[in-house]
């Protein structure tokens, strides 16, 4: 890989990372939620599930998916599906000194795991796929490296963002105004992947 299109990896991994998305959102709301520490397997599962993810794109996933037509739609439905399911999570979380008894941020597993039905990380890993791997397990692997090593510092930029809002929140109505503001901007960030579906 030359340093020009090296560095043009890294920029796109640093926008598409830092920009809001699922990952950055849920991130930030568990960080108001739960605090930084609680979230930090949620970060980890994101940055190092997604690097896999690359790196089984990479290796040919995505061929399998495009030759078979019914899959993207049926992907797509799960995708929404799901992240419905997790913004009424949102929603509804309860206030700090409760979760900290009874609620449980994502862990490593189930964050890892969400990025198979998160359609910005779709997007993201098939854009970086054919933009900047040139073919061969090792051009791949180094897509993803750059990809997690960018990606952990800017997605828990979110979750510290969220741990600093937490401050703000010590009201219920102020808290439940917050999540279903999550709630509502995670199901908004939903249109750009799967409008061009319907």
């Amino acid at each position: 890989m030359t340093p020009e299109l090296f560095f043009a990896l890294a920029g796109f991994a640093f926008v598409s990372s830092i920009t809001p998305g699922p990952n950055n959102l849920m991130l930030m709301a568990s960080g108001a939620n739960y605090g930084l520490w609680r979230t930090v397997p949620h970060g980890l599962g994101v940055s190092i599930g997604f690097g896999v993810m690359i790196l089984l794109v990479g290796m040919g996933l995505a061929q399998v998916f495009a030759s078979v037509p019914w899959s993207k739609p049926v992907l797509a439905v799960l995708s929404v599906g799901y992240l419905l399911f997790l913004a009424w999570k949102i929603a509804n979380a309860a206030p700090p000194e409760r979760t900290a008894a009874t609620g449980r941020p994502m862990t490593f597993l189930q964050a890892a795991a969400f990025q198979w039905v998160n359609p910005k990380a779709w997007t993201m890993a098939l854009t970086a796929i054919t933009l900047y791997a040139s073919g061969g397990v090792w051009s791949v692997a180094l897509v993803a490296l750059v990809f997690s090593v960018i990606n952990l510092p800017c997605i828990f930029s979110w979750s510290a963002l969220g741990r600093e809002m937490r401050r703000f929140l010590t009201s219920p109505g102020r808290l439940r105004a917050f999540n279903w503001t999550m709630a509502a901007l995670l199901v908004a960030s939903l249109w750009p992947s799967v409008a061009p579906l319907l």
